[in-house]
């Protein structure tokens, strides 16, 4: 896909042309969109006309350089379907179909006027663009499948199914075009309806086969050939495809209407503002004449009013003439009169003025005097105020000075004393800082003489861990698939099935030893010449590629029951619950809870695990990723630690209960039977502790939340997963404190529904027990 897209987009012109792409894929006859999940079930179209197939809906997203392809690929490969099997550790799970869209835009002559393409010489007008479109698909097909080597199970049967389903069809299709048969049935898959053009189209069409060499696989080899041969005989007749690119068509007419419209508006424009202007220039013209006019009429009139005005004012002022010319007269001869009387007032007031002055000034000298005698009156008396209170103030100083004299005697005497006693203790501590340094000098020779020495140790090590790795790095190809294979068969240990109790490890059958056997033989070399204390050392690898393959052997190494005691002797189990904590890669979470799952199916690694912390670190992973594999070891992991009774308390504490319903969300089929198995492993053996007497009370489980999700939830998953969640109401039913839960949350219809519909008998026997038993549900149910 890659060099696909490289090579399109190295002779491209972004100029004329596009490249899109849309990536898909076809999982349970569905046809799903890798670039956006949400979009499910895409339909096919076929053109009537053309024959042409399509899917309205698809995201189709348009790229320019190799970086957005590298982006789009990895989100497309992230929400592919893909799960573990004993054939492959990353088996997929749908057929994966890439579409790139090409399209380039020319036109049917050159300028020179020679035919760009002669066989369209005579369909198209001269001047019409043209647009070549062209589309590449490439198709992963999902290989097929034998349930009795895949070891498939549960909800993966029904993905090999429609695998198998889809694959056949396509065979078909090329033996029918093989044999020129009249009839090709592309509509019995929708696998064969999108590559409808690929076999016995319009198209080139290349076919890559997988074979391998293994004769163990000789029967999937030959039938492989097989259809290569057949499909070689499939010939398909090549078609230029080249259409009028009415869309630039539209366009170009479109900007030649728009160039016509806007000229057009232009010299309407142009009018109209003439007209304005000229309008403008009229009213303007009208407005000033007007204002002219009234201002000539309003001179006028104030001319008119002013004339009036002066002719009355003239009248008036000679009327006042006459008036005070008589009064002057009147006037004149009383002032003549008053002039006399003025004259005799005069003399007598200086003769007045003159005897009133003499007295003031006597009267003022007077008051002087007082006012002198008065103010030194008051100044003595302040005076002689101020020197008592002077007095006063010296005597009490006098008596405040005579105490504070004696009592700084004593204090200096008391500080006299301490100071001889601080002296001789601090002369004591010197003594003994002194011995105390000369001892830590000492201490610290020999502490450095250790450094050297574990330095020299640390560097040895160092060339030995160099060694390992390398001895490791010869192995890896060899170990990649052997480990593949082994984590499969570990997984299937963190299995569903009737183990539910401490005993949740299940040996393997003679069948699967022998179709094993070359891959633990390798292992098994590994083992011998590194040793288990190497291999766990490579857990600490700073080689993340070797720190990897460093988890799988050990995971490898924990299916079998010899090597469990010893891998947690040798601190395997430490090591692994570190990188469950410390590391942030996902494929080193997937298989070391795998690891940790398999350690957990020996009933006396179960309390190790809970003593340091597992149960919690184990939730936290499932709190922090999405990745269904690494979920469904992470609650493997959890259910296998659920058939112990004794740790119950502790996982509930730690949270391994919430963690695994909130693992739930994933809602992959393989995540939830893992739930429901440890739902049922925790509930049995609850029940039987309540039974023998160890426990009483409401279950622990009901605390969480897991008794209204299993009401919820019950009829909605795989047979295999329901038969556990039905066992687990069961045993939670036989508990009487549980009555009151249950009837709240409606769980009586569940266990009537168990009671009846149930396909194994001894669930349907265990659920009317329950009811029979208990007088509440009886009372419920009437």
């Amino acid at each position: 896909m890659v060099r696909a897209l490289e090579h399109i987009l190295s002779s491209l012109s972004f100029e004329t042309d596009c490249v899109a792409i849309s990536y898909l894929q076809l999982y349970l006859e569905s046809v799903h969109d890798l670039l956006a999940p949400e979009k499910t079930n895409i339909p096919i179209v076929e053109d009537a006309k053309t024959g042409e197939v399509s899917l309205p809906g698809a995201a189709i997203v348009e790229v320019k350089d190799l970086e957005h392809v590298f982006q789009l690929l990895q989100i497309g490969e992230a929400n592919r379907h893909a799960a573990n099997t004993k054939m492959n550790t990353e088996s997929s799970r749908s057929h994966a179909i890439l579409i790139i869209h090409l399209q380039r835009n020319t036109r049917t002559k050159e300028e020179n006027g020679s035919s760009l393409y002669d066989v369209r010489h005579d369909t198209f007008p001269d001047d019409l663009p043209l647009v070549l479109k062209s589309k590449l698909l490439i198709v992963d097909l999902a290989g097929s499948e034998r349930i009795d080597k895949s070891g498939s199970e549960g909800h993966m049967i029904e993905e090999a199914k429609f695998i198998n389903l889809s694959l056949t069809s396509l065979g078909k299709c090329i033996n029918a075009l093989a044999e020129n048969s009249s009839h090709v049935p592309t509509r019995d898959s929708k696998l064969t309806r999108i590559l409808r053009d690929s076999f016995g189209g319009t198209a080139r069409t290349s076919l890559v086969v997988t074979i391998g060499p293994s004769a163990r696989h000789y029967s999937e080899t030959s039938s492989t050939i097989m259809f290569g041969q057949r499909a070689m005989k499939v010939v398909n007749t090549i078609k230029l495809k080249e259409e009028v690119d009415y869309e630039i068509l539209y366009k170009k007419m479109e900007r030649e209407v728009d160039q016509l419209t806007s000229e057009m508006e232009r010299q309407q424009k142009v009018i109209r503002s003439e007209k304005m202007q000229m309008d403008k220039r009229l009213k303007e013209s009208e407005r000033s004449f007007h204002d002219l006019r009234m201002t000539f009429n309003m001179q006028i009139e104030n001319l008119e009013k002013e004339n009036r005005h002066l002719e009355s004012s003239v009248k008036r002022l000679t009327q006042d003439l006459d008036k005070e010319r008589g009064q002057n007269n009147l006037l004149s001869k009383q002032v003549t009169e008053l002039e006399k009387l003025l004259d005799e007032n005069k003399q007598q007031q200086l003769e007045n003025l003159s005897k009133t002055k003499i007295i003031t000034d006597e009267f003022k000298e007077y008051e002087k005097e007082m006012g002198e005698l008065v103010r030194k009156l008051e100044e003595e008396r302040c005076c002689s105020s101020s020197m008592k209170d002077r007095m006063s103030l010296l005597q009490q100083q006098l008596c405040d000075a005579q105490s504070s004299a004696q009592l700084q005697e004593s204090m200096a005497r008391e500080l006299e004393k301490e100071l001889t006693k601080a002296t001789e203790e601090f002369t004591i501590e010197i003594q003994s800082l002194k011995g105390k340094i000369s001892g830590l000098i000492s201490e610290k020779e020999s502490i450095y003489d250790e450094l050297k020495s574990t330095q020299e140790k640390v560097q040895l090590e160092m060339s030995q861990r160099k060694g390992l790795e390398d001895q490791i790095l010869r192995f890896k190809q060899s170990v990649s698939d052997s480990c593949a294979e082994e984590s499969k068969t570990s997984c299937s240990m963190v299995r569903s099935g009737s183990g539910l109790g401490n005993t949740a490890f299940v040996s393997k059958s003679e069948k699967l030893r022998e179709a094993l056997s070359g891959q633990r033989g390798t292992i098994s070399k590994i083992f011998e010449e590194v040793g288990l204390p190497n291999v766990l050392a490579l857990l600490k690898s700073e080689d993340l590629d070797v720190q990897i393959h460093a988890v799988k052997v050990v995971a490898n190494l924990a299916a079998e029951d010899v090597n469990q005691e010893r891998i947690v002797e040798e601190g395997g189990l430490d090591a692994l619950l570190s990188l469950l904590e410390t590391s942030e890669n996902t494929t080193i979470h997937r298989v070391t809870a795998g690891a940790v799952a398999n350690l957990a199916m020996n009933g006396s690694n179960q309390g190790v695990i809970m003593n340091k912390g597992g149960a919690r670190l184990l939730a936290n992973v499932a709190s922090e990723t999405d990745d269904p594999q690494t979920l469904r070891m992470v609650a493997g992991a959890i259910a296998n630690l659920c058939g112990n009774e004794k740790l119950h308390l502790m996982l509930k504490q730690d949270g391994g209960i919430k963690a695994l319903l909130g693992m739930f969300r994933s809602g992959h089929a393989d995540v939830i039977a893992q739930i429901a198995r440890g739902i049922a492993n925790f509930a049995k053996c609850e029940s039987r502790m309540i039974s023998q007497g160890h426990r009483k009370g409401r279950s622990l489980l009901i605390e969480d939340g897991v008794l209204s999700w299993m009401v919820a939830h019950s009829t909605m998953f795989s047979a295999s997963t329901r038969r556990h969640i039905e066992l687990a109401f069961c045993h939670l039913a036989q508990n009487e404190d549980n009555t009151c839960d249950i009837i709240a949350s409606g769980g009586i219809k569940e266990l009537l529904r168990i009671s009846r519909e149930s396909p194994r008998e001894d669930t349907r026997n265990l659920a009317k027990k329950a009811l029979d038993s208990n007088p509440a549900f009886l009372r419920e149910i009437q």
